[in-house]
Order: C-alpha cells, then sequence, then structure tokens
C-alpha cells in the first residue's frame, strides 16, 4: 500500500498569491458605486425625459444649472468607475495569463478614466456657456 505524504501545509500552498486585504475593499466599491448608480439614474432618466421635447439652447441651459451639472458629473464619474470595476473582475476571473490581463486591465482603466475625463470636461464647457 502506497502512501503518499505531502509535505505542504495549506498555507504553503497559497503564499504569494496575494493579499487578501484588496477584495473586501473593491467589494464595498462597486456597491457603493451600484447604489449612487441607482440614485443618480433615476434623476439622469427624470431629467432627460423632461428635456425630451426641449430645443438645444433649452437643453443646454438646463444642463448649465449648478445643481445639474453637478449630478451630471456625479453620475458620469460613478458609472465609468463602476464600469471599470466591473470590468477588472471579469477580466480577473477570465483572462488567465498574467501579461495580457495586465495589459486590459491598463487599457481599461485609461479608457474608463479618459471617458470620465472627456465627459465632465464636456459638461464643464456646457455649464460655463461654451
Amino acid at each position: 500500500m502506497a502512501v503518499s505524504h505531502r509535505y505542504r501545509t495549506p498555507l504553503k500552498d497559497v503564499r504569494g498569491l496575494g493579499s487578501a486585504k484588496e477584495g473586501t475593499h473593491h467589494f464595498i466599491v462597486q456597491r457603493l458605486t451600484a447604489i449612487a448608480l441607482v440614485v443618480l439614474a433615476c434623476w439622469f432618466l427624470y431629467f432627460v425625459i423632461d428635456l425630451m421635447q426641449a430645443d438645444y439652447l433649452t437643453a443646454s441651459d438646463a444642463v448649465a444649472k449648478p445643481w445639474n451639472a453637478t449630478l451630471l458629473i456625479a453620475f458620469l464619474v460613478a458609472m465609468f468607475w463602476h464600469a471599470q470595476l466591473g470590468m477588472q473582475v471579469i477580466i480577473e476571473d477570465y483572462v488567465h495569463s498574467h501579461g495580457v490581463a495586465l495589459f486590459f486591465q491598463v487599457v481599461v482603466r485609461f479608457v474608463c478614466i479618459l471617458g470620465a475625463l472627456a465627459s465632465a470636461f464636456a459638461v464643464v464647457l456646457i455649464a460655463l456657456g461654451n
């Protein structure tokens, strides 16, 4: 009867696989952005439906109001942040090559930051009247 002895402990098997401290933070931030998006999406839908029959000047005047511009920028930032967090989880779960996963993580983060900045810049331009 051959008995195979394993001299590695379960702790030795998982050393070097990363810290377990980041997952909770990621989970909480993803849930907070989701809650923010529920509230902001309700406001955004009301805002867009209210402007459906408006002309360009009326719509730009509505966006230029400080309260609307602030909520619109908050909606855009929360949306891109939540999208980046979701794509990060998808890449971590389904891309098994470390180099390819790192490449996609950088690309997704870059696209989300660029999208958030461009969107916020457009809202600021409309709000300032340019």
